[in-house]
C-alpha cells in the first residue's frame, strides 16, 4: 500500500517549549524581575497616565503573525519600550478613577509562583485546592457568615454577583430552572430588585441568564442614594399581584457612584418576612467590615444569603480575584453540579476528593488565584489591610474638608465612605459647569498628574475620586486640588476673554 503524501513522518526530533539554555533564561528572568521592581518603586516620579503614541499603537496592532521564533531578549525589550509605560495608570499613587485596585509587589510575585505551578483549580487532591478552601474559610469568618458557608474565587465582581444571582434563581424559582429554563408557557415571570444606583452587573446578569432586562426592577434611591424600602415593598406587592415571582433583592454595600450603603438590616428583615433571597453587592464596600470604626455601617450584611466582593479593590491585590459567599452550601452546589464519567471522583489518586470548585460556578478550568490572597493575608495580616482601608476613608474626609473650604468647589454627593464627588463651580459666575468640569477631567488625565474619573450625580456632571489606593498620601490630594483650581480658573478666564 502506497503512503499518502500528507502522512505524518516521524523524523525522530522531539521538541519542548522549555529554554534550551536555562542559565541564559535565568539571567533574563532576574532582569525582568529587577526591572519590574525598579518600575514599581519609582511610580511616584512618573506620570499617572500617558497616551499610547501613534507609532507605538501601529507597532502593537499591525505586526504580522509570528510564524518563526524571536529571541526572548528582543521581545522583552519590545515590552519595555511599547507596553510597560502605557497602561491605564491604576498602580500610581494618584490614581483614583472608577474603582480599581493597585496591586502589590508581593501579589505580583504570588501570581508568578501560581503561573509557574500552573495547577488546575477545579479541585483534585492537591495543596492549591486546600489553599482555596482555607481562603474561603477566612473570608467567611471576616464577613461574619456561618462556618458552613460555601464560596468560590472568581475573576471579578460581575461574575461573583452573577453567580449569586444564578444560585438565587435556582433556589427561589419554585420550579426546576435547570431542567425547564424559561421555555414553558405556564411558568411565572421571575423578577429581582435593586436600587437605581446598582452597578451595571445586574442588567448584564439579567440579560446573560435569559431573564431579560425587564426582570430587573430598579427602585428609586433617596437623597442619600440608598434604596427606598417603601417603594421596594410596593413593587414586590405589585409584582406578586400580577402573578410574577420575586426571587432576589440586592442590597448595596457601597454603590459604585457614591459609595452609599443601603439599610442592610431593614432589607434583611424584609427579605426574611417576604421569603426572598437577600444578596449583598459589596464589590468594595463589604471589606469596610474589617475596620471597627466602619463596620457599624454594614450591620445586616452578615444576614445575607449571598455576598459578593472584590479582593483586587480594597484588599489591594492584583487583578483579578473576587469572592462570592453562599450561605446555603447545598443550594450552591445543586445550582452548578454536573456528573460525567471522565470527571468522576475516586477514593484514591489525583482526582480523589472530586472537583468541588467546578460544582460552585460555571468554570471548569480555573487558575490558582487563591495563592496571592493566601500569601498576602499571611504576610501583611488583616490589621494592616484594615488600617489602609481606614486610611483611605480618612483621605476621603480630608478631600471633603478641602472642598468645603474652597468657594470654587462644591460637593455633589455626601461622602459616606471612600468616594468623593464634586465639581468646580465658582459662586457668582454663570457658565456651563458641566462642560467646564468635563474639560478639567480630561486635562488632568492628559497632564499625567492624576487620574480621577467622572460621573453624573442628579443630572450634574461631577469629578469623582474613588480612593482604594494604598500608595496615596495627603500631599497627592493637595496637588490634585491645586491642579483642579488652576485649570478651572484658566477656563473661566478664557471664557471671559472670549465674551462668553
Amino acid at each position: 500500500m502506497q503512503s499518502d503524501a500528507n502522512e505524518y513522518h516521524d523524523d525522530g526530533i522531539e521538541e519542548s517549549l522549555d529554554p534550551e539554555d536555562w542559565d541564559e533564561f535565568r539571567s533574563l528572568s532576574h532582569r525582568m524581575l529587577n526591572d519590574m521592581l525598579d518600575f514599581l518603586s519609582s511610580l511616584r516620579s512618573g506620570p499617572a497616565w500617558q497616551p499610547v503614541p501613534g507609532p507605538v499603537k501601529t507597532r502593537l496592532t499591525t505586526a504580522p503573525v509570528p510564524i518563526n521564533p524571536t529571541e526572548a531578549e528582543v521581545v522583552y525589550q519590545e515590552f519595555v519600550r511599547d507596553v510597560l509605560p502605557y497602561t491605564n495608570g491604576n498602580r500610581h499613587p494618584r490614581f483614583w478613577g472608577w474603582v480599581q485596585g493597585n496591586g502589590t509587589p508581593l501579589g505580583m510575585l504570588a501570581d508568578m509562583l501560581a503561573s509557574g505551578m500552573n495547577p488546575h483549580l477545579a479541585g483534585f487532591d492537591q495543596a492549591p485546592t486546600q489553599i482555596e478552601h482555607q481562603v474561603i474559610k477566612w473570608l467567611t469568618e471576616l464577613m461574619g457568615m456561618p462556618g458552613e458557608t460555601s464560596g468560590i474565587l472568581l475573576e471579578g465582581g460581575t461574575m461573583a454577583n452573577v453567580t449569586a444571582l444564578v444560585v438565587a434563581r435556582h433556589t427561589m424559582a419554585g420550579f426546576d430552572f435547570r431542567e425547564y429554563g424559561l421555555q414553558e408557557d405556564n411558568l411565572p415571570r421571575l423578577v429581582f430588585y435593586g436600587s437605581a444606583e446598582t452597578h451595571g452587573w445586574a442588567q448584564k446578569g439579567a440579560e446573560f441568564t435569559g431573564l431579560g432586562n425587564r426582570a430587573f426592577r430598579r427602585i428609586d434611591a433617596d437623597k442619600h442614594f440608598r434604596i427606598k424600602i417603601d417603594d421596594l415593598r410596593r413593587a414586590v406587592d405589585e409584582d406578586r399581584r400580577a402573578g410574577h415571582r420575586p426571587f432576589c433583592i440586592i442590597g448595596n454595600a457601597g454603590t459604585v457612584n457614591t459609595a452609599a450603603i443601603d439599610d442592610l438590616e431593614s432589607l434583611a428583615d424584609f427579605c426574611r418576612d417576604e421569603k426572598i433571597w437577600f444578596h449583598v453587592d459589596g464589590a468594595f464596600g463589604a471589606l469596610a467590615r474589617l475596620v471597627p470604626s466602619l463596620s457599624g455601617q454594614l450591620i445586616g450584611m452578615e444576614r445575607a444569603d449571598s455576598i459578593a466582593f472584590d479582593l483586587h479593590k480594597w484588599m489591594y491585590l492584583p487583578f483579578g480575584v473576587a469572592c462570592v459567599l453562599i450561605k446555603d452550601s447545598k443550594e450552591h452546589k445543586s445550582t452548578f453540579r454536573l456528573t460525567a464519567s471522565y470527571l468522576a471522583e475516586t477514593s484514591r489518586g489525583v482526582i480523589a476528593g472530586g472537583l468541588p470548585f467546578a460544582d460552585r460556578g460555571i468554570d471548569l478550568t480555573r487558575s490558582f488565584r487563591a495563592l496571592k490572597v493566601w500569601m498576602s493575608l499571611k504576610v501583611h495580616g488583616i490589621k494592616a489591610i484594615s488600617r489602609l482601608i481606614e486610611q483611605n476613608v480618612k483621605q476621603a474626609r480630608y478631600c471633603e474638608k478641602l472642598i468645603e473650604a474652597n468657594p470654587d468647589l462644591e460637593l455633589t454627593a455626601p461622602v459616606s465612605l471612600n468616594i468623593v464627588c464634586f465639581r468646580f463651580a465658582p459662586k457668582g459666575i454663570k457658565a456651563d459647569f458641566d462642560e467646564i468640569n468635563r474639560e478639567i477631567l480630561v486635562r488632568i488625565q492628559e497632564s499625567g498628574l492624576a487620574v480621577p474619573s467622572g460621573t453624573e450625580i442628579a443630572e450634574v456632571f461631577s469629578l469623582r475620586l474613588a480612593i482604594t489606593n494604598h500608595r496615596s498620601k495627603r500631599e497627592d490630594f493637595d496637588l490634585f486640588f491645586q491642579k483642579v483650581f488652576e485649570i478651572g480658573r484658566e477656563l473661566i478666564a478664557n471664557l471671559a476673554n472670549s465674551g462668553q
